[in-house]
């Protein structure tokens, strides 16, 4: 597979980036990157596991927003290891790094559907935002060459901070229903209305940007 390049221009991009690099001259050998992809994915399953085990006890929560730092650290780090150290490996890297991150971030999804603070439905809405905005990054690495890690300013980092005062957000407020349907129906939480709310906005990032890089293509005739 041909290098593509990477466009990173969220908000917390160029900070990120001297963390990672300060903290790549020092990790030792034996962390490799294999091991911080398996160290990401186990995080996610943190996460997911705390969200699941709050419905015995709120308190496992904390277990989830330490996953989240769990879950960065080796998703953010596994593949900044192998360009600091030159081993890269463009074709393995790439299927086994973003294979492990779909099935992380569906584990999560799940976990989080499965609390007491989230409805299953308005969960998998976001899930398909984030599914439908990974296949169009994945799309475009092959056919422009650009592998985009961030939209609207946000990136992988900004979402996983939003996640951790959303996990924060729920043992402070609860399972409060705050809106009801006319015609009946389980209410919904601030929530649901946050995940739906991210749903739209991804699934609405994912058509105007197909609409313009298949617009782009035609113009030029790729």
């Amino acid at each position: 597979m041909k290098p593509v390049e990477r466009i990173q221009q969220n908000l917390l991009a160029a900070a990120e980036r001297r963390l990672l690099n300060w903290i790549c001259a020092r990790l030792p050998m034996w962390v490799t990157s294999d091991k911080l992809t398996a160290l990401g994915f186990v995080g996610a399953l943190a996460c997911a596991a705390g969200y699941v085990l709050s419905n015995i006890n709120t308190a496992w929560l904390y277990m989830s927003i330490v996953g989240y730092f769990i879950n960065w650290f080796g998703d953010s780090l596994d593949g900044s290891v192998a360009r600091f150290r030159k081993q890269e490996r463009p074709n393995y890297g790439y299927f086994i790094d973003h294979s492990l991150d779909a099935l992380a971030n569906t584990a999560l999804i799940i976990g989080i559907g499965t609390s007491p603070f989230m409805r299953m439905d308005a969960a998998m809405f976001g899930l398909i935002g984030y599914l439908l905005m990974s296949i169009h990054t994945f799309i475009s690495a092959k056919v422009m060459g650009e592998f985009r890690l961030s939209y609207l300013a946000g990136g992988p980092t900004e979402l996983r901070i939003m996640l951790i005062f959303m996990t924060i957000g729920m043992m402070v407020l609860g399972n409060q229903p705050v809106l009801d349907w006319p015609w009946g129906g389980e209410p919904m939480s601030h929530f649901d209305l946050f995940a739906v709310f991210m749903g739209a906005v991804l699934t609405t990032i994912f058509t105007v940007q197909t609409y313009r890089t298949g617009m782009y293509l035609r113009k030029i005739g790729g």
